[in-house]
């Protein structure tokens, strides 16, 4: 499992001009799910990013997380990151869960 994390004050999915979701303060996670991956890896994945300490606190410090915040998840599916382009020009997904 690989995931691209952004912190973010607002947040949307769009697809044909359509909004899908969105979000305020929060994080966006790209996620790519492989074949091998399992529950027990989604939730290890989910705990660590709702305990990432990366929003600032009163000092300007990083040292809030996602909790102490009161901040949104926005997911967003990304099979792309399992693109293994070792070899050739064309990269393969076959790592990338169906």
């Amino acid at each position: 499992m690989r995931a691209v994390v952004q912190r973010v004050t607002y947040g949307s999915v769009s697809i044909d001009g359509q909004q899908i979701s969105s979000i305020g303060r929060g994080v966006v996670v790209l996620l790519g799910v492989g074949v091998d991956d399992t529950q027990e890896d989604a939730a290890y994945i989910a705990k660590k990013i709702v305990g990432l300490r990366i929003f600032s606190d009163q000092d300007d410090k990083m040292n809030l997380d996602l909790q102490d915040v009161g901040g949104a998840v926005l997911a967003v599916s990304q099979f792309t990151l399992h693109g293994d382009a070792r070899r050739g020009r064309r990269p393969s997904y076959s790592k990338a869960a169906p």
